[in-house]
């Protein structure tokens, strides 16, 4: 059957009934893109030579054969990282991604095929236990927003504290299995010293799942009682205690313009935000002179005499010339003429 019909398509070929590339385009063009993949699937099953042309195409590009797998544990190697993933296919390149200032692993690295068909099958399985710790893949051109940043994430990952120093994540990722399957989840450990935090987290692939987990009234493992609740909202709890709360501000009171006049109420305006009425000001205390008579006051004082006076008077009989003084004892001083 197979060589009838391709006996049939090099008659057609030959026989010169076939379109030109362009008019086969403009044809092809309209079409809407699942319309062309089941084309092209069809195609493919049936004539070899297609199917090894999409493959070629499809594998061209390394962006369809690089995945990102992340939740490394820290003294995972490259070569770990490759055997572990070497199961799906024939790799390319795969590497640990580690700090260039301390030389240890950021938790993280990729994976590259050789075959796009092996990445689509790591891709069915994304979550992989790799030295007790379970990571998860995606494809690296999503960067984070793969399968574990769906919109009900919030509501899958749980926050689970108070762990005892000995449990380890493999530990932790079976006691919790019994409540659904887990996406990802390990025990926090320390990057420098390689020691559990305390605490962990774990991602289930179902929400349902996830409240199992926080309903269970039974909350002791390793031989403690353990804290078990959404991640998310330990994470705002955590930020709220960090943060210190804001101060609020006070609006400062602006008077009306103008000075208060003696006897007079206050002319200003009642400051924002306080609660006390707005109060006249007292008046001039009875002891204080007033200004008008301040004023006299000042006028009745005896006048000095003016510098040029005096020297106007220098021939009288009996002037003794003085440095002229001034308020205060202070001399004069005549610029020279």
């Amino acid at each position: 059957m197979e060589d009838l019909k391709k006996r049939k398509l090099e008659a057609t070929v030959g026989n010169g009934e076939f379109s030109s590339v362009e008019h086969l385009r403009s044809l092809l063009e309209p079409l809407p893109k699942p319309q062309l993949v089941d084309l092209l699937a069809r195609l493919g099953s049936q004539y070899p030579s297609i199917a090894e042309e999409i493959k070629s195409v499809a594998s061209a590009d390394p962006v369809n054969r690089k995945l990102f797998v992340r939740g490394l544990a820290w003294n995972t190697t490259s070569e770990t990282l490759c055997a572990t993933f070497s199961v799906h296919g024939e790799i390319e390149e795969g590497a640990v991604i580690y700090d260039k200032t301390t030389g240890k692993s950021r938790g993280y690295g990729f994976i590259t095929y050789k075959h796009m068909e092996s990445t689509k099958a790591a891709l069915k399985a994304p979550s992989k236990i790799i030295e007790g710790r379970m990571a998860v893949c995606n494809l690296a051109c999503e960067g984070l927003s793969g399968s574990s940043t769906t919109p009900d994430l919030a509501q899958r990952k749980l926050y689970i504290g108070g762990l005892s120093p000995d449990i380890t994540s493999e530990m932790l990722l079976n006691f919790f299995g019994r409540y659904g399957d887990i996406e990802e989840g390990s025990v926090a450990y320390d990057k420098d010293t390689n020691e559990s935090r305390g605490f962990g987290f774990v991602t289930y692939t179902t929400v349902e799942a996830t409240k199992k987990a926080i309903d269970d009234p039974d909350k002791t493992f390793g031989g403690r009682n353990i804290i078990v609740k959404l991640a998310d909202s330990h994470r705002n709890k955590m930020m709220q205690a960090q943060v210190p709360p804001a101060i609020p501000s006070m609006p400062y009171p602006v008077a009306a313009a103008g000075y208060p006049q003696p006897g007079k109420p206050h002319g200003g305006v009642a400051p924002v935000g306080y609660a006390y009425p707005p109060q006249a000001l007292a008046s001039y205390h009875a002891s204080y002179p007033s200004p008008t008579s301040a004023h006299a006051s000042y006028a009745s004082l005896p006048q000095m005499p003016h510098p040029h006076q005096v020297i106007g008077k220098k021939d009288a009989p009996g002037l003794h010339l003085t440095t002229p003084a001034g308020m205060g004892c202070y001399p004069y001083y005549m610029a020279k003429q």
